[in-house]
């Protein structure tokens, strides 16, 4: 007798992979790492608007279009250090850094970014 085929079960209606990655995201990530992640978000666009802005546009003053482009990646890379220092799951590699102290990086190293960005500006 031969062996005979058999559909693959049939996915739920709205059953997408993205779907499932938000459905997880939202029930297992604490409201700390969601503001974390909503201000990259942010930065990410702000970003991305400034570049359109100096490649469709115009990009005079260019120097500004740098400060302020560099403060957005800038700033990502901070955010981003941060969301992986306070992240419950990277406990294991971050055991001397306290979410106190990470946080107390993030602002200094903000303050000294900015301060840089702001005499770049001229």
């Amino acid at each position: 007798m031969p062996a005979t085929k058999t559909a693959p079960p049939a996915k739920k209606a709205g059953s997408s992979p993205l779907l499932s990655l938000w459905k997880a995201y939202n029930e297992t990530t604490s409201t700390r790492l969601k503001t974390i992640d909503s201000f990259l978000v942010f930065l990410m666009l702000s970003g991305i608007v400034q570049f359109l802005y100096c490649i469709l546009i115009t990009n005079f003053p260019f120097n500004a279009f740098l400060a302020g482009f560099a403060s957005c990646v800038g700033q990502f890379v901070l955010t981003a250090s941060l969301r992986a220092q306070v992240n419950p799951a990277n406990r294991n590699e971050f055991k001397e850094v306290s979410p106190e102290r990470a946080f107390a990086d993030f602002a200094l190293g903000s303050i000294v970014l900015h301060f840089f960005v702001y005499n770049f500006l001229g």
